[in-house]
This record gives structure tokens, sequence and C-alpha cells, in this order.
């Protein structure tokens, strides 16, 4: 815990001034430039624990005492994310620092990093505004299906609502996967995943994933969680889909650290664009990417993505552009496409993060999202 007494525990708006009154800390830092390449999260849910990512660079090497994120509460009243690193190695190459996660009451924060000298002054980089929303309702059950694709002249070629189970074989394969390394776990995507068919379920016309710790070691010593993956790989009907498809799905986004849900499409090694991914250490924000060419965007929206809100994410597979729907709304075109001949299989799954990229999980509690259909029009 730094001292009260440090300039980085005042408030960010006393900075400069508290700055003024002790030269010698700002003399010490004249040699070394740090500047803050990324901070997040800009949102998060109130009782949803989050971690706060920080990514800075120097322009010369040297060694911080400590690299951290601070919170200050509209009062000033220190909040910071804990779990400080120390003794960080700054280069201008950069270095990333992930916190360890923490819970806030719904308000609006100002979130900073901060980093300190090993004479002892601390610096506060610029800050942004944090706001921690309501928590969404925790209804099971989704409000309302969908109206059809945004693309015009379309029509329904390819569904599942999960009204009767899940169509094994069929429809779907749950315990293999070719984008996975050894068909039923890929320790090399820094995923604890080890498929099981038995871990997606239904009730009332609702698909329900379930991740949870298993015996099963992975190769690289971690273990591994069972979880749920569907995959139109290796059924019977075999479905893909085809440039101008428009895929949708509606899902109840998980709120367990290390979820990692998505629905993308993979073929032959490649083929893959993600209609989403999502993880609740970024609680309001969608990952949509265009791995066959190239696009990606981070969407936020504090009203419509949050852990345990139901949420409808479509992606339309263009020639020249690939788009992104949220709740009906085109979100973001990459204009690159996916050429005239792209075809591929769809996957929807629960993944679970070991951690390099996102938090892992910190406990043994099952883990769970939840599916209301997936739709391809064309």
């Amino acid at each position: 815990m730094r001292p009260s007494i440090s300039p980085a525990r005042l408030g960010v708006v006393g900075t400069a001034v508290a700055l003024l009154l002790l030269p010698f800390a700002t003399q010490a830092s004249a040699a070394t430039s740090v500047t803050q390449d990324r901070l997040s999260p800009t949102a998060m849910t109130a009782g949803v624990a989050g971690s706060a990512q920080l990514t800075v660079h120097s322009s010369s090497c040297f060694t911080a005492k400590t690299l951290g994120v601070g919170v200050r509460d509209a009062s000033g009243k220190n909040l910071d994310f804990p779990g400080n690193a120390s003794n960080v190695r700054i280069c201008p190459n950069g270095v990333h620092f992930t916190s360890a996660s923490r819970t806030l009451t719904a308000g609006t924060y100002t979130v900073f990093g901060f980093w300190q000298e090993s004479g002892g002054a601390w610096h506060n980089l610029p800050s942004h505004t944090l706001t921690v929303n309501k928590a969404p309702s925790t209804a099971t059950t989704p409000s309302s299906g969908n109206s059809g694709s945004p693309i015009s002249g379309q029509s329904l070629v390819w569904s599942d609502n999960f009204s009767g189970g899940i169509a094994w074989n069929s429809k779907w394969v749950g315990d293999k996967s070719s984008s996975y390394r050894y068909g039923d776990q890929n320790p090399d995507d820094n995923k604890l995943d080890w498929l099981d068919p038995s871990a997606v379920t239904t009730s009332n016309g609702v698909a329900t994933f379930t991740a949870k710790p298993s015996s099963h070691i992975l190769e690289n010593g971690k273990k591994a969680w069972t979880t749920g993956l569907l995959t139109t790989e290796g059924s019977s009907e075999g479905f893909q889909v085809k440039t101008g498809d428009y895929a949708e799905t509606r899902v109840k986004l998980p709120a367990g650290a290390g979820a990692w849900p998505a629905l993308w499409t993979w073929k032959n090694g490649n083929g893959e664009i993600d209609s989403f991914e999502y993880h609740p250490d970024n609680p309001n924000l969608l990952e949509l990417t265009n791995h066959v060419t190239s696009g990606s965007d981070y969407y936020t929206d504090s009203g419509a993505v949050a852990p345990g809100q139901w949420v409808t994410i479509g992606t339309h597979y263009g020639a020249g552009s690939v788009d992104w729907y949220v709740n009906g709304k085109k979100v973001y075109s990459d204009g690159h496409g996916v050429g005239s001949n792209f075809s591929a299989y769809l996957i929807l799954n629960l993944s679970i993060s070991a951690g390099k990229y996102h938090p892992a999980p910190t406990g043994s509690t099952p883990i769970t999202m939840q599916a209301d259909y997936v739709k391809v029009y064309r």
C-alpha cells in the first residue's frame, strides 16, 4: 500500500499542484519519460469483479519500484485496484501490467496509472473516467426472439432454438473441433478447455454451457476445465456459412472470472470470423474480429453489454466487408470482407482463459453461459 502523503495518493485534480510543491519528484523524473499507451477499464458493472490493465513505455530502460492503477471516487477517496507490481523493468518496447480484481459500487470514478521511482517519488499518468453501471436484471430467460435478418431480401436457411435438446451429430458436434490441436483440448491458445458434450444442456428452449474444474491435466501442466462447445463441423448436416450469409445468436453473457464465450467460424486451419468474444474483466466490451483478411473492433456499450445481460449479436459475411450487429444495430464494418468463396463451420462455445491475456478463474465455482438460439439467413 502506498503512503498516504505521496502525490499519487492525492486526488488527480490536485496532482499537478502537489508536484509543484515537490520539485525533487519532478527533477528526478526529468531524465526518464514514461508514456501511457493503454489503460482500462472505462466501464464496469456494480458488484462484478474487474481488473485493470495498464501498458506503458519509457524513453530509456529503468526499473520502477512500483507500477499500478489508481481509482478515486467522486469525493477523492482512494479505491485503487489491488496487486501493484514491484521492481518493474520499463523500456522503450513497453511493459503490460494487469492488476488483481476488485468490485465497485455504481457511480463515476477517476482511474489512472501510476509509477514510483527507486528513490520513492510517485508519478501519476493520464486519467480517464470509469463508469460503474448498476447490475442488470438476472432474469434467466431471454426477453424476446429476433425479427429476422437486417440484410434486405434474406430468409432463414438454418437454425437451432434449442427447444428439443441438443441435436447431437445431426446439427452439432461437442467432443472435438479441428480448431483445437488435440480435438478436445487446445493448450496452445491460452485456454484451459477440455471439451465434454455433457457440459451443454437445455431447458425451456435455452442452452446452458457449464465450465468447471476437471481431473484432466493439460500438457503445459495446467489443470483443465471441462466445458461446452457446439460446432457444425463433423455433424451429418455439415452446415457451413458462406459469403453473403448473416449469422446471429442471442446469449446471456457470463460473469465469472476466466469466462471466454464466443460465436465464431473455422475451417481448414483458418476461416475464423469472430462474431464476438467476451471477457468479464472488460464487462461492457465485445471483441469483433475478421481473421480471414483483416479488421477488428472493441465495441463498448454499457447499456447492452454486461455480465448477466441478454444480448443479440449478428455478423454479415460480406465479400467486401464483414459487418457486425448488436441488438439489430450495425456497430462495425471492417471494409475488407471475406472474398467471394468464403465458407466455414459455426462454433458457439464457452472457453476458459488460462490467465495470459485475461484473468483465469480464481476458484472452483462453475461458470455458465446461456444461448437462446443460433440462426443463419441467406
